[in-house]
């Protein structure tokens, strides 16, 4: 399972018009998930991502995870993090698991992080998606959970 993480100040995504998920301040997290990813990776990223000390405290040092501040998280499938661009100008997605296994572990994943406490919203599987982001800082990091 792979993710790349945002601190924001606010993030959104837009379907078709219409905004589907909205957080204030908190993580955005685009989740792609690969061939193998099962329950493991699941529990891992929804404690790595939860856990991660990477809020600011009173002295302006990253020590406050997600749960400390209050902040919610926005989770957003990207299978295309599974891209491979090591040849040709065409990026593969094979080792992108299959949709509908992807989106039962997104799911999960989701559900782990609520589980853990903390407000998720959304974007829509499977959907053209406008995501707009306010980076806080900015702090951007790629999470990989270990394979199986």
């Amino acid at each position: 399972m792979r993710s790349v993480i945002q601190r924001v100040s606010r993030a959104s995504v837009v379907v078709e018009g219409e905004t589907v998920g909205a957080i204030g301040p908190g993580l955005m997290v685009l989740l792609g998930v690969g061939h193998g990813d099962g329950p493991d990776q699941v529990r891992w990223m929804a404690d790595k991502l939860v856990g991660l000390r990477i809020f600011d405290d009173a002295e302006g040092k990253m020590n406050l995870a997600l749960g400390d501040t209050g902040g919610a998280m926005l989770v957003v499938s990207q299978f295309t993090l599974w891209g491979d661009c090591r040849k040709g100008r065409r990026p593969s997605f094979v080792n992108a698991a299959p949709p509908e296994e992807a989106e039962r572990l997104y799911e999960e994943f989701v559900e782990a992080v609520k589980g853990r406490g903390v407000e998720v919203a959304t974007g829509r599987f499977r959907t053209h998606m406008e995501v707009s982001i306010v980076n806080d800082g900015p702090v951007t990091l790629v999470v990989e959970s270990p394979t199986a």
